[in-house]
């Protein structure tokens, strides 16, 4: 064990002007709602990113089949798949009882996210494996035989180089991860699911950030700039790759708080009730306890609409008797 390891990388005026920004604007985020405590906002968050990281890892599902497992809903598909989107989501919903410079904690992570999925879930592998784009090789991975050590090198580092920043850190750790692959199956998923979690104990906030979904809209240049640092032997060029798309993520982010700032009680209220079944005004009106039709419209379903959370079955036909409505 190379007890004075220190993954490279080097410090550049981008990743400086980067930290910066994002910190001011974590800082805003945390003043306005230190946790992102509107529950709609949490809950599409959450969401979005297990359907990013799936999506990512080739899943099938669309945003809507993923939300209505959540749900509790029974779906038509892969079942492999849909056990992925149920193991995903249990574990980002138990993230903060990780620590993120344990690898027991790494270990079952791994454990409860692969679980039914692989038959070495929660152990390393023991076997080589190389990461292929489509018949393409771009990464073959350390012996198997290295993997605990290595592990253990980039664990002691990542809880001893306290002088290190955090966003830093994490983007460090995710690319060292990867390149060490450590698991037969769900290395992605776990490099992702780690940074977040080492980012959510510097500010929670990161915690409802889905950084996947950016990283999924840029899936190749994600695989492009993991190709080019292991060409270069360090991680430099993935550090400015993932703190710009946190930055983006946060922006997107603020850009939506400014918009749930607007959501009034009886738009929380038809959110509370509203799937993505399309059902009628009627039926809305039943289930959120009203019998005033005009009220309904102009104080729910109206300002739902508008706000982006709710759609119509038949936009092009507003008034149409047969019109439907479905959380978006």
């Amino acid at each position: 064990m190379f007890k004075n390891y220190k993954p490279p990388y080097t410090i550049t005026d981008l990743i400086v002007q980067q930290i910066a920004s994002i910190s001011e604007m974590v800082a805003e985020l945390t003043i306005k709602n230190e946790e992102l405590s509107n529950q709609f906002l949490r809950r599409d968050n959450q969401i979005k990113t297990i359907h990013s990281s799936l999506a990512i890892e080739n899943n099938s599902l669309s945003l809507e089949q993923v939300t209505d497992i959540i749900n509790g809903k029974r779906i038509l598909g892969h079942p492999a798949e849909i056990i992925e989107v149920k193991n995903a989501f249990e574990v980002y919903e138990r993230l903060l009882e990780f620590n993120p410079f344990s690898i027991k904690d790494l270990l079952k992570a791994h454990e409860i996210l692969m679980k039914n999925l692989t038959n070495d879930s929660g152990r390393f592998r023991t076997a080589g494996v190389g990461v292929f784009a489509g018949d393409s090789l771009i990464h073959m991975a350390p012996p198997a035989k290295l993997v605990p050590e290595l592990i253990e090198d980039l664990f002691n580092w990542l809880s001893s180089d306290i002088k290190v920043h955090p966003l830093i850190k994490s983007c460090v750790f995710h690319y060292e991860f990867e390149f060490i692959h450590p698991f037969s199956d769900g290395n992605g998923r776990m490099g992702r699911l780690w940074q977040t979690l080492i980012l959510s104990g510097w500010k929670k906030v990161f915690r409802w950030i889905p950084v996947e979904t950016v990283v999924r809209d840029k899936q190749s240049e994600y695989y492009e700039v993991l190709g080019i640092c292991d060409k270069e032997g360090e991680s430099t060029k993935f550090i400015e790759y993932m703190l710009n798309n946190l930055y983006e993520t946060l922006s997107e982010i603020k850009s939506t708080e400014q918009v749930t700032e607007q959501v009034t009680e009886q738009v929380k209220v038809l959110l509370d009730v509203i799937t993505n079944e399309p059902k009628s005004a009627n039926e809305l009106m039943s289930l959120v306890g009203l019998k005033h039709q005009l009220t309904f419209r102009e104080n729910y379903l109206k300002p739902a609409i508008k706000l982006g959370f709710v759609a119509m079955t038949s936009p092009d036909k507003p008034r149409s008797s047969k019109q439907k409505y479905f959380k978006k």
